[in-house]
This record gives C-alpha cells, sequence and structure tokens, in this order.
C-alpha cells in the first residue's frame, strides 16, 4: 500500500509489480544504485541512471512525467526523488525498501544501462 513520506510518495513491492506488469508508460522506472550493483542484480526491463549522474541529465528530462526511482535500500532512491521534487518535478515516487524487499524476478549484466535520456521515452 503506498504512502507518503517527507511529501514523496512511497511504493512498496506489491505496488511496484503491478506497476511493472502494467502496459502504460507512467511511471518511468529508473535504477539509480551504481553500475557495478546494477550488473550484479536488477528487476528486467527497468534502465539505469546512476544517481551521481542526475544533476547531469536533470534539464533532460520531462517535469510533466511521473517517475520512481529504485535502489538497494530506498534510502537513495528517496534523496533523487527529493532532489528533484526540490527541481521542480512534482511528479516524482520513492520504491520503498529497495532492492532489499524485491522479492521478484532479477536480471544480472549491464541489460539497460542509459546513456541518453530520450532513451526512456521507447
Amino acid at each position: 500500500m503506498a504512502f507518503e513520506q517527507d511529501g514523496i510518495k512511497q511504493i512498496e513491492v506489491s505496488d511496484l509489480k503491478e506497476l511493472i506488469n502494467n502496459t502504460t508508460k507512467e511511471p518511468i522506472i529508473i535504477d539509480v544504485r551504481e553500475v557495478e550493483e546494477y550488473e550484479e542484480a536488477h528487476i528486467p526491463g527497468i534502465p539505469l541512471i546512476p544517481m551521481h549522474t542526475i544533476p547531469n541529465v536533470m534539464d533532460q528530462l520531462d517535469k510533466e512525467q511521473t517517475y520512481l526511482f529504485v535502489c538497494r535500500s530506498g534510502n537513495r532512491s528517496q534523496n533523487v526523488a527529493l532532489y528533484l521534487q526540490n527541481q521542480g518535478f512534482e511528479n516524482v515516487q520513492n520504491y520503498f525498501g529497495g532492492m532489499l524487499a524485491w522479492d521478484g524476478e532479477v536480471k544480472s549484466g549491464p541489460e539497460w544501462i542509459v546513456s541518453d535520456v530520450k532513451e526512456l521515452k521507447k
């Protein structure tokens, strides 16, 4: 059941599974961990934009779009959501508990490391 923390909507495991199986394009789910963590295990089909690169690509993100961020425990993704919210993004969400709470399918390897934010529009 989704809830709010520090003004950011928190999505839990069951909600995330529903969103992944949903065919709509919202929200765009983004993993913000480091490349090594992502390659070790990630949710299939979820792109990676490491947290430290978010300020560099922020201008390419659509402020009208909804984004849901994922990390290892939910802390870095919460910080990314708060940062973007402070930059004028109103539709940002956090996956509460992160990959530590994920009990669904995982994939390893460099499946979708984003080099150009336009790739997210696929």
